[in-house]
């Protein structure tokens, strides 16, 4: 047996970062595992030691990604009183600048497709969304500031509306700027919460 390679140079948040940045760069299938290492400063053995397929560096990439997402996003609705700043900040937050992760989903969404364990991760972060945006709903709720929905099926949708417009934004649709999806989803969960949103935005 090979001995371990050592990577007390990379740590493995570094290693993840590079894998993502690659991934976005390139897409799934025409990104190297020699890009990755160099863009680490380490060696194609290393990597795929700990990682033993591009599909498995896809999932850990973007699953490290989105704790990141979550640390942020966690700190920036604590510091904030109002169920509607929330909620305008989970839209701003889920309809981003650019495609910073929406490269990552769409190539998690395709290979879920035929892979078992990626469907798996596919389902867990999804359900984490949805229940980050039906949290908010009903701390609104109990507030009074959001009207009598359910906030399970509100999740859903709004998810599902944002992730398509992710996609769009991702391909540089012309019609579908950042600044449109933001815009629709928020029209969307003023109509479905019946609350003014779009001013707090401002």
């Amino acid at each position: 047996m090979s001995p371990r390679p050592r990577l007390d140079h990379v740590r493995r948040p570094e290693l993840l970062e590079a894998a993502a940045a690659v991934i976005r760069e390139r897409g799934l299938e025409n990104a190297r595992v020699a890009d990755v290492a160099e863009r680490a400063g380490t060696s194609a053995p290393s990597v795929l030691y700990y990682f033993a397929s591009k599909a498995e560096l896809l999932k850990e990439a973007l699953t490290s990604a989105e704790e990141r997402f979550y640390e942020q996003l966690d700190r920036e609705l604590a510091d904030m009183d109002s169920a509607r700043d929330r909620m305008v900040e989970v839209v701003h937050s889920g309809v981003g600048e650019g495609d910073y992760d929406a490269s990552l989903w769409i190539d998690l969404w395709a290979r879920a497709l035929r892979d078992q364990d990626l469907a798996g991760t596919r389902a867990e972060l999804d359900q984490r969304w949805r229940r980050t945006i039906a949290d908010v709903v009903r701390y609104g709720q109990g507030r009074g500031e959001f009207g009598a929905v359910d906030s399970e099926e509100f999740a859903v949708l709004l998810a599902s509306l944002m992730d398509g417009l992710s996609v769009q934004t991702a391909l540089r649709d012309r019609q579908v700027t950042t600044e449109l999806s933001r815009e629709l989803s928020l029209r969307f969960a003023e109509r479905e919460l019946s609350c003014e949103l779009r001013t707090e935005a401002a």
